[in-house]
């Protein structure tokens, strides 16, 4: 599992925006989000540039952990 820090997220239309990006890209990858923490762990082929832009693209800061 790869893991970014997210900011901006704050309810369960972030975390389907952010899982939606991902999974467009990948539809078998593995998107959990902790809202509280403002974590992403994604199981996924895509690489961490490659997630990083996307959660970018979808209107959210992230760095990988």
């Amino acid at each position: 599992m790869q893991v970014f820090n997210v900011q901006g997220m704050t309810c369960g239309h972030c975390v389907k925006a952010v899982t939606r990006a991902l999974q467009a890209e990948d539809a078998e990858a593995v998107v959990e989000v902790d809202l509280a923490h403002k974590q992403v762990k994604v199981q996924s082929w895509l690489k961490a540039p490659e997630i990083l832009q996307l959660i970018h693209d979808a209107g959210y800061q992230a760095a990988a952990v």
